[in-house]
């Protein structure tokens, strides 16, 4: 059985800010529960899922990567939000003869005019889907990292043949790593009625905010405070993963600044303008687990990253406020 993985990409626009402390809480929770009131339309259950995914949106240049098997609606999530997002949305399929200006773009001379003009790629859109990026060369995937900041890449973990799979190091560029998993007998039967009523594949999603207000959601959402112990639970989390014993690399800073920012968007999202420790802790698997490299003993006996985060977030002593 094959196993696809896929990323949502988000890219934002710069908004213009007086320096005041805006307005949290209600601001931010209102309109992002509408959005994944909309996006839920379409999307049965996965409420887990879908709280990362909006997380991620109200963190600037947060990019997700999806691995799961395939049709379990990851294409068709990443396009819901988009839509009730009010963005633009493009799909990119990833394949051996991809090249790297299939992605950015290139240059095109204009025969009458005697100049070259740039036809943009696929890259130039708000939100990105790149589906199975380890089947495109090396080349291509370095092309798709440095037009996006360096900030995505995409595998598949089965049928490795023939792939490309992405080291380590383009793994830790990745703000969080989710799957989305079988729905379960419920879930499923209510997918197949919603289907059934609808009498068509294609699903009607209205937008729910606009480009511009996701800008200022994100801008808003900086200002969550975090209390200094809170900052020194972060690290200490992360340092922990550097001396484990199971562990040959643990998380780099970039692991901890996206647990910080992540989970000031978690908070805004659950209404509140200042961080609790259970925001961080919801975040440590999806933000560090494909972060962490294990040594070979401890990979051959089946132990897994989560396992050892699990360990360490046990370990590690949680604070009070």
């Amino acid at each position: 059985m094959k196993t696809t993985t896929q990323v949502l990409a988000q890219k934002s626009t710069t908004a213009n800010s007086d320096g005041t402390s805006p307005e949290i809480g209600a601001p931010v929770r209102e309109p992002i529960t509408h959005l994944l009131e909309e996006v839920s339309k379409v999307i049965v259950g996965k409420r887990q899922v879908l709280d990362l995914v909006a997380a991620a949106i109200l963190t600037e240049g947060a990019h997700i990567l999806f691995e799961d098997m395939p049709g379990l609606a990851k294409s068709v999530m990443a396009s819901t939000f988009a839509r009730a997002s009010g963005t633009t949305f493009k799909r990119v399929q990833f394949t051996p003869d991809l090249l790297p200006a299939d992605i950015t773009g290139t240059y095109i001379l204009d025969q009458k005019q005697g100049t070259f003009k740039f036809h943009e790629g696929p890259i130039f859109t708000n939100f990105l889907l790149a589906d199975e990026i380890n089947r495109a060369s090396p080349k291509t995937q370095s092309a798709l990292l440095e037009a996006m900041a360096e900030k995505q890449a995409t595998q598949n973990p089965v049928e490795q043949e023939g792939t490309y799979a992405l080291p380590e190091a383009q793994l830790d560029r990745f703000m969080i790593k989710t799957t989305v998993g079988y729905p379960s007998a419920s879930e499923e039967e209510e997918i197949l009625n919603r289907r059934n009523s609808r009498m068509k594949d294609d699903f009607d999603v209205r937008p729910a905010t606009t480009p511009e207000k996701l800008v200022s959601l994100q801008r808003t959402v900086e200002y969550v405070r975090v209390e200094p112990v809170l900052v020194r639970y972060v690290a200490s989390l992360v340092t922990a993963t550097r001396h484990h014993p199971d562990l040959l690399a643990g998380a780099s800073p970039r692991g901890s600044l996206a647990l910080l920012k992540l989970a000031k968007a978690r908070a805004a999202l659950q209404g509140r303008n200042f961080v609790v420790p259970d925001d961080i802790r919801f975040l440590i698997r999806p933000v560090l687990a494909h972060r962490l490299i294990l040594r070979p003993e401890p990979r051959i006996r089946g132990v897994k990253t989560e396992q050892v985060l699990d360990e360490i977030s046990r370990s590690v002593p949680v604070p009070k406020l």
